[in-house]
């Protein structure tokens, strides 16, 4: 697991650049079976992943247009929204997600603030490369 770095920026008369980031459709592109894995990595076991386990699975959704539905479909991917527990896993799934950021990173649910420095090209090539990483 990662720490999330200080933010200690702009205290002392330094220029900061902040980078807002929203995952698009973050919370419906988490594979179940990825999230499982980080479960297990963070300790969760036993009843408690069983249950969470029972909860993501079978999941099945459709389409309303114009009051005509599709077929109802399997979803292996995604957390509830409106859960309370939808937004916890996902934070779980992303926990690491500052692994090799030198920025600040903040996290909530699906926002992210990546926060830097800026007083010089150094400092905007490292939160380039910075965002080239959360990219990949």
């Amino acid at each position: 697991m990662c720490s999330i770095a200080k933010i200690e920026h702009g205290d002392n008369g330094d220029n900061v650049d902040i980078v807002y980031l929203d995952f698009a459709k973050a919370f419906d592109k988490v594979p179940h079976q990825r999230l499982i894995s980080e479960l297990e990595a963070h300790g969760i076991k036993g009843k408690v992943l069983q249950w969470i386990i029972r909860w993501l699975k079978d999941r099945r959704q459709r389409v309303c247009l114009h009051g005509d539905y599709s077929g109802w479909q399997i979803v292996w991917n995604g957390v509830p929204q409106g859960s309370v527990l939808g937004p916890v896993l996902f934070l779980i799934f992303i926990n690491d997600l500052d692994c090799g950021i030198i920025s600040s990173i903040l996290k909530s649910a699906d926002d992210t603030k990546l926060i830097s420095t800026a007083n010089n090209q150094e400092d905007s090539e490292v939160l380039q490369e910075d965002l080239y990483t959360l990219s990949n």
